[in-house]
């Protein structure tokens, strides 16, 4: 394995840690307005939202923490690599592999968390529209 495998992983990885970045800043900008909602009337449905919104923050949190911990010893894996230590290079480039599939099934959850949300909204509306 050569220095140019590793590398090849950054601009990846920069992709990936600037959309979850993206999505917690929109998850932030939810839980402002339902805060502010909240205040104004205590509908019993926001303490739902507020219970499937934590738990999408927590895990935008790890997301971000396993891409942040994969570029982290993909950097490491390249020195070693640039260094003449090959196996442990090898090693380390499995690690920052497994890191980022970690990362990535954890964004798959949330990504089912949020369109389910948004489908128990679509619900809401409907329902409302009936009456």
């Amino acid at each position: 394995m050569t220095l140019t495998t590793p590398v090849l992983i950054f601009p990846a990885i920069s992709l990936l840690l600037l959309a979850y970045t993206n999505r917690f800043h929109g998850l932030a900008s939810v839980v402002r307005a339902l805060h502010a909602n909240y205040k104004t009337s205590a509908d019993p449905i926001y303490l739902k939202q507020i219970h499937n919104l934590r738990y999408r923050i927590k895990l935008i949190r790890d997301m971000q923490f396993f891409g942040v911990l994969s570029i982290l010893i993909c950097t490491v894996c390249m020195l070693l690599l640039f260094f003449g230590y090959d196996t442990a290079g090898k090693i380390l480039f499995g690690l920052s592999l497994l890191t980022m599939i970690t990362s990535l099934v954890l964004s798959l959850i949330e990504i089912q968390m949020s369109v389910g949300a948004l489908d128990h909204q679509l619900k809401d509306l409907e329902n409302g529209c009936e009456e």
